[in-house]
């Protein structure tokens, strides 16, 4: 009988193979493959996204950062001083969104989970970190319902909140992976005020929506007209012949979790379940996603 230290490893055993360039391929098809087992294993059928920024806290902690910034007693310069007051006062103003993406998400799942289907449908789904992420999987928590995270490894290591059901939390290494999951499953999505990564996912559904690479309706829901409107100037895009007017019809704003729960709900309701429950009918089979 050969020596232990002779065999060979399995070529799926070999860290080293699996982890080099000749290995990406299995690393790619791995981050397609294992979602999609986990997917199935929870009877998902399809989601509604959050995107939002992960620097906009609650509103306990945003007060407690602005009264912090207040008391600070260690000599500095006035501007720092200053600049630090503008921006805990900043948070304190953003934190509605927080609560608003809370209770929006809130309001979705209890809806949700009401649906007589096989499948769980219209899944609270977030980017899995703090923030506005972290607002949404709280709020979908405490309705009761599943609420998944897709995590992304970065170098100053984002810890996925602690309110994404734990069979459901995901890590990814390559983000157009991550991406792909976002946009696969996603029937909605709410775009809560943000920064880069916020706007990058907004204008991907856009591009895609727009030409027409989408084999289903996403509604956008963009929330917050008045900070968006300051981000972007949607109508210019028109007044300069860089869209089509018809472009702008591909999103709507709202300015409260009300709001945009009774736009989802209705359109999600018109594109993807059929029709509306009404006097005690049952919603029609639903069909199953294209996994």
């Amino acid at each position: 009988m050969p020596e232990k230290s002779r065999i060979a490893p399995l070529a799926y055993q070999n860290e080293g193979f699996l982890k080099s360039p000749d290995g990406r391929v299995l690393r790619l098809l791995s981050e397609y493959m294992e979602p999609l087992s986990r997917f199935r294993h929870e009877q998902i059928q399809d989601t509604v996204v959050f995107f939002g920024s992960a620097r906009f806290g609650s509103r306990e902690a945003a007060d407690r950062k602005f009264a912090a910034a207040k008391g600070e007693a260690n000599p500095r310069l006035r501007s720092q001083l200053e600049q630090d007051l503008k921006l805990a006062q900043a948070a304190v103003d953003m934190a509605r969104y927080y609560e608003d993406a809370r209770r929006l998400a809130f309001l979705l799942t209890k809806w949700a989970m009401d649906i007589p289907a096989r499948r769980r449908r219209f899944v609270v789904t977030t980017g899995g970190g703090p923030g506005i992420m972290e607002a949404a999987n709280l709020g979908a928590s405490e309705a009761g319902g599943k609420t998944i995270g897709f995590n992304i490894k970065l170098p100053f290591e984002q810890e996925p909140n602690p309110y994404i059901t734990p069979s459901l939390n995901f890590e990814f290494h390559y983000f157009f992976m991550r991406k792909f999951w976002f946009a696969y499953l996603a029937k909605g999505l709410v775009i809560f005020p943000g920064g880069f990564g916020t706007m990058d996912e907004l204008f991907e559904i856009l591009t895609l929506a727009q030409t027409e690479k989408l084999a289903k309706k996403i509604l956008v829901v963009i929330y917050g007209k008045e900070y968006w409107n300051k981000i972007v100037n949607f109508q210019s895009f028109v007044d300069t012949g860089a869209i089509s007017a018809k472009d702008l019809d591909l999103f709507s704003f709202v300015d409260t979790p009300e709001e945009a729960f009774e736009q989802l709900k209705n359109g999600l309701t018109k594109h993807h379940l059929g029709g509306i429950k009404r006097h005690g009918e049952t919603l029609p089979e639903i069909a199953k996603t294209r996994l």
